[in-house]
């Protein structure tokens, strides 16, 4: 609450934060509007029959991230799944391409070209997944059978329309979320992934008090809300911190390094990746048996144990990928090697640890025994909707999962960073550019001085005399200022030699 009032009475981060809000503003306002050749009223219809659904699925996930706009048939309906996918599958590239791993290493000119194949794989997937969600709509297995003829006219035309708004609003929000991240607070996908979960929060956790007891039931949820949400922040904010030493180098006829700090590696290294893909590759057997007959064995089976996440194989199933991704995704984004290889580079090294292999061999004991902790605590937040859906009987979904859970806490806490630096850096600039009292005390008498120039009749004298005093007293300080530089650089060039002279 300080850094945000502080935030307010700064007038950059003010505007800063008015502009956040009015992009969110116009996300919002995107998500209602429905997509050319939609039936608005089927689909409000549909959606109030599947309101007690379950989030854990592919389509509730998907649906999750935009906000409800997709079972909605908004023109925002691919929301920003379709830039998630992109950036990960161009970060897991890295490893399979070489030219993708040359470009990560380039820095920020690298960095820009990864993100503009980003842009076009987004595209790419806005067009596959548009037209798979307008398949699956218009024969109904997007709202699972339970309602149909959402599409009013399935003219060819009129399915192209609805593919082509689908892309290119999907490219808007990706424009708008680059431009929060520019002009904006915090990364702007992890800012409208948070406004998509917490715009059906509050009504989804309110009809929980419509069941038997749900005032009782309505309080347990909200308190555990509360604390494993408290128990998330803080377990995202440890780390394990591994001292690093530098040596002292001679550069020129300077000395660098000769400093400690360390390296921090937090707890949860992969983050919300596993338990979503855990939950996508579940989804794949359920989506495959919708096209089959309701009377085989095997679309019994796939609809009895892998049809809701509550079933004794699917948990079992969740829990196996959950800790096998968190393990996978860690050593695609670290490398242990690399690491050790950059600090050797630049004269780095770990106590009691010698620079290079042996450096990386302990970086990657390190990881290991982190990812270990890291996958229970996934699973733990993870399993938390299951165990409270069996202990209290719930009917409908409750408000938030697992991975809601993590993407609220992680987004929140890295945007509430990010104020807190930018006050800190304006307020720090103020500070080095505020007058100085003397400055303003001489200003006063220059004015004061002007004024009785103006006043006097031997205002010429004056001013012709007070002329010679500045410079004079200007010389002086000239002069004074050159003995001062002079004498400076005679004392620094003696430091030098004293240091070469130690250093040898």
């Amino acid at each position: 609450m300080r850094t945000l009032i502080q935030a307010l009475r700064t007038k950059e981060l003010r505007n800063k934060i008015l502009f956040v809000l009015f992009m969110i503003l116009i996300y919002r306002i995107g998500s209602f509007i429905p997509t050319p050749g939609v039936d608005y009223t089927a689909v409000h219809d549909c959606v109030t029959t599947m309101s007690g659904s379950s989030q854990e699925n592919f389509i509730g996930l998907v649906n999750l991230f935009s906000g409800g706009s997709l079972l909605q048939l908004s023109i925002f309906a691919l929301g920003v799944t379709p830039y998630i996918t992109a950036s990960i599958v161009v970060q897991l590239l890295r490893v399979v391409i070489p030219r993708f791993e040359q470009l990560h290493r380039e820095g920020q000119s690298g960095e820009a070209k990864l993100t503009e194949y980003t842009r076009w794989v987004t595209i790419g997937l806005a067009l596959l997944q548009s037209a798979t969600i307008i398949v699956t709509a218009r024969s109904g297995a997007l709202f699972n059978y339970m309602c149909s003829n959402v599409i009013a006219d399935d003219s060819p035309i009129t399915i192209i329309v609805m593919i082509l708004v689908m892309t290119g609003a999907t490219g808007l929000i990706m424009w708008m979320a680059e431009l929060i991240t520019d002009k904006g607070i915090g990364n702007g996908m992890s800012v409208l992934i948070f406004i998509s979960i917490c715009s059906g929060f509050l009504t989804n956790l309110w009809n929980i008090h419509d069941e038997t007891n749900g005032w009782v039931k309505f309080g347990v949820v909200v308190g555990v809300f509360i604390v494993i949400l408290i128990f998330v922040d803080y377990v995202e904010l440890c780390q394990r911190r591994i001292p690093v030493q530098y040596t002292r180098r001679m550069i020129g006829r300077k000395m660098y390094g000769g400093s400690s700090t360390y390296l921090p590696m937090k707890i949860n290294m992969s983050g919300v990746i596993p338990p979503i893909f855990a939950a996508s590759i579940l989804s794949v057997p359920t989506l495959i048996a919708q096209f089959g007959s309701s009377d085989q064995s095997w679309v019994k089976w796939i609809n009895t144990n892998l049809g809701s996440s509550t079933t004794v194989w699917y948990i079992v199933l969740y829990s196996v990928m959950i800790v096998f991704f968190t393990f996978f995704y860690t050593s695609v984004t670290f490398n242990p090697e690399e690491v050790a290889d950059d600090m050797k580079q630049y004269g780095g090294f770990i106590p009691g640890i010698r620079a290079g292999r042996a450096t990386a061999e302990y970086l990657n004991y390190v990881v290991n025994r982190l990812n270990t902790v890291g996958a229970i605590y996934i699973l733990f937040v993870a399993l938390i909707p299951t165990v409270l859906i069996k202990a209290l009987n719930l009917n409908t979904a409750l408000p938030f999962g697992g991975t809601t859970i993590l993407i609220i806490a992680g987004v929140g806490l890295d945007t509430l960073r990010q104020a807190k630096a930018q006050t800190e850096q304006f307020q720090y600039e103020r500070f080095l550019t505020a007058t100085d009292p003397d400055d303003e005390d001489d200003d006063k008498d220059k004015k004061a001085g002007k004024d009785d120039d103006t006043t006097s009749d031997d205002a010429p004298a004056i001013s012709a005399a007070s002329d010679k005093d500045e410079t004079a007293s200007v010389s002086d300080d000239s002069d004074s200022d050159d003995s001062s530089d002079s004498d400076s650089d005679d004392d620094a060039e003696s430091s030098d030699d004293d240091a070469v002279a130690s250093t040898k």
